[in-house]
């Protein structure tokens, strides 16, 4: 009589060694049939066209040789007896703790056997070193959350343990998959763990160590969706934390412990490092080869998601937002740094050195705001970030770079648009007349200086996409827009001195439609003098801005003088761009400048 096995592992084994058992039968009779169709191969004969083989004797001989059906019935014998466990369990035969112990020890056995087949180079490995980290989770979880026959603090150290066990098999024997289902399992069933409301403490240790994990994962078989998934549930969680906190510190009520209000702002910093240190190496090791998107994605979106959610805590605690925003600036700061070291070690391109750029300008954008108490001394500076940003760009050879100081010199002056539009009476005018017009020269002096130097050849961009570097009349715009709001102040200022207040609205409403025809008639002489297209079409441009101001505006909600003035400035401003659009065709051909759009004479 065959005796029993003693234990658990002894089980397992021999359950496996009947599976490879048959395995081989199964592999000698699949040779055997092999062979039958090999003669007329060997003898140079070619097979009769009702000889060939079809599809599905095909698809069997793949199944035969890729071991599926093997590694599929393995993994049927090694789930059989995990429910059977289970079912114990449910009826009760054996205490919940004690199924929950034996469950974890079948898992852990399993972890260990698939070590030991690896060592063997055995097909069956990943079946035994998967199936045991999968069902290593599951019972974690479930013996916390439904069965409650483990505490909180056990079940995140056994998820720990778990993945880095994981992570030692995939190191030691070099394959990918333990790694990967120990990351993603540990980072998905911390997350499950007393949702909605787990000690947020113990699961941000968690996902602070699954990340870690997915970064060197990553680095070494390029599983980037493993760190996409990981860096969305790291991200949803900490949101959810600091949103609750929040909500309930804004409510006026006490935080539960498993909120820990004094954990948020340190762990939220070691996320922010961590991100931030995993995606500058990120950068560096992938050099000269191709970067990953993630890892060009990570430096923003770490920044703005911690200082918004930093910013949003600390408000609700009290705290001083001004002390955030320099920390913001001081970091914003460092991420330029990192950049001039990134385009170092390319320079040939800078490739990856926009990511860090781009991260800096975002988180400057948000910190000097709340570092300054307002938005309007903020602009000037950002604006002057972005001039240095595209000299820098030259330097660099980056295309990316100069589209980032584009797009930052644009949101500097949507930024004091918004800020401005809806007040007609600014909070201070000395403020908004130095930030609008710091805006509008900063921005024609980066459009000029576009104007002068051509973007990089090596650009993707600007070859393919921008070849005109058209994107630059933007600046171009976004200056004149500072500009206008420059005078809407002054203006205001002025009618505000000598109106009565019965007659400002009315006569501001049409006097800054005066301002944009005759800014229209300059910029037409400009261009005329210059024999710049460019100018002459943003002129052309103004005027219809114009034109909708005056006939759907003015005409319908103003009245008296001012109405006057409104429409005659556009009928002087349409006059002279008449007669210079008259000339314009008989004027000589400018000289050749040296960038695309510099000055376009026909």
């Amino acid at each position: 009589m065959i005796e029993q096995p003693s234990s658990l592992e002894a089980l397992v084994e021999q359950l496996a060694a009947q599976v490879e058992a048959l395995t081989a039968k199964v592999d000698k009779l699949s040779a055997r049939v092999d062979g039958c169709g090999v003669g007329s191969a060997m003898d140079g004969t070619p097979p009769r066209g009702d000889e060939l083989p079809n599809a599905s004797e095909e698809l069997l001989s793949w199944v035969g040789k890729s071991s599926f059906l093997q590694r599929l019935s393995t993994l049927c014998f090694l789930l059989v007896v995990a429910l059977i466990l289970r079912t114990v369990t449910d009826n009760g035969m054996i205490n919940l703790q004690l199924g929950a112990i034996i469950g974890m020890g079948y898992a852990v056995t399993l972890m260990f056997m698939g070590w030991r087949r690896y060592r063997r180079s055995n097909p069956l490995a990943p079946i035994f070193t998967v199936c045991g980290t999968v069902l290593m989770f599951t019972i974690v979880v479930e013996a916390h959350t439904h069965f409650e026959a483990l505490p909180s603090v056990p079940a995140y150290i056994l998820l720990m343990l778990t993945g880095f066990g994981a992570a030692v098999i995939s190191y030691v024997h070099r394959v990918p998959a333990p790694v990967a289902v120990g990351n993603l399992g540990m980072c998905l069933a911390g997350a499950a763990i007393d949702y909605p409301s787990p000690f947020f403490p113990h699961l941000g240790i968690v996902l602070l160590t699954a990340n870690l994990l997915g970064y060197f994962a990553a680095r070494a078989y390029r599983y980037s969706w493993l760190r996409w998934i990981l860096l969305l549930v790291t991200l949803f969680m900490i949101h959810l934390w600091g949103i609750k906190l929040g909500m309930t510190l804004l409510g006026g009520d006490k935080p539960a412990g498993t909120l820990a209000p004094a954990w948020f702002i340190p762990l939220l910093t070691i996320f922010t490092i961590t991100y931030l240190v995993t995606g500058f190496y990120g950068i560096v090791r992938s050099l000269p080869g191709r970067i990953h998107k993630f890892e060009l994605a990570l430096p923003a979106i770490n920044v703005a998601w911690a200082f918004v959610l930093a910013r949003y805590v600390v408000t609700a605690l009290g705290g001083s937002n001004i002390l955030l925003g320099l920390i913001g600036v001081i970091v914003g700061a460092g991420h330029l740094t990192a950049s001039t070291r990134l385009a170092r070690l390319d320079p040939k391109g800078a490739r990856g050195t926009n990511a860090f750029v781009f991260a800096g300008v975002v988180l400057l954008a948000l910190a000097l705001p709340a570092a300054m108490d307002g938005i309007l001394l903020s602009l000037p500076l950002l604006a002057a970030v972005a001039l240095w940003i595209v000299r820098m760009s030259e330097k660099w050879r980056s295309g990316s770079v100069r589209l980032t100081a584009y797009l930052l010199q644009i949101y500097a002056s949507v930024a004091l648009a918004v800020a401005l539009l809806g007040q007609e009476t600014p909070s201070s005018f000395l403020t908004s007349t130095v930030s609008a017009g710091g805006l509008a020269c900063l921005g024609l002096l980066q459009y000029k200086w576009c104007r002068s130097h051509k973007p990089p050849e090596e650009s993707s961009f600007f070859s393919r996409i921008d070849g005109e570097d058209y994107s630059a009349v933007l600046v171009l715009l976004a200056a004149l827009m500072s500009a206008f709001f420059m005078l809407r102040v002054i203006d205001y200022q002025v009618l505000a001195m000598s109106l009565a207040p019965a007659d400002l609205n009315n006569a501001f409403r049409c006097s800054q439609s005066a301002i944009i025809n005759i800014s229209a008639a300059v910029l037409m002489f400009f261009a005329l003098a210059h024999r710049n297209r460019e100018v002459r079409n943003v002129a052309v441009l103004v005027t219809v801005i114009g034109a909708i101001k005056v006939f759907l505006y003015d005409l319908i909600g103003a009245h008296g003088m001012p109405l006057v003035i409104s429409v005659l400035s556009f009928g002087l401003a349409t006059a002279v761009e008449s007669v210079i659009l008259g000339r314009w065709q008989h004027l000589l051909p400018a000289p050749q400048e040296q960038a695309p759009g510099a000055t376009r004479a026909e």
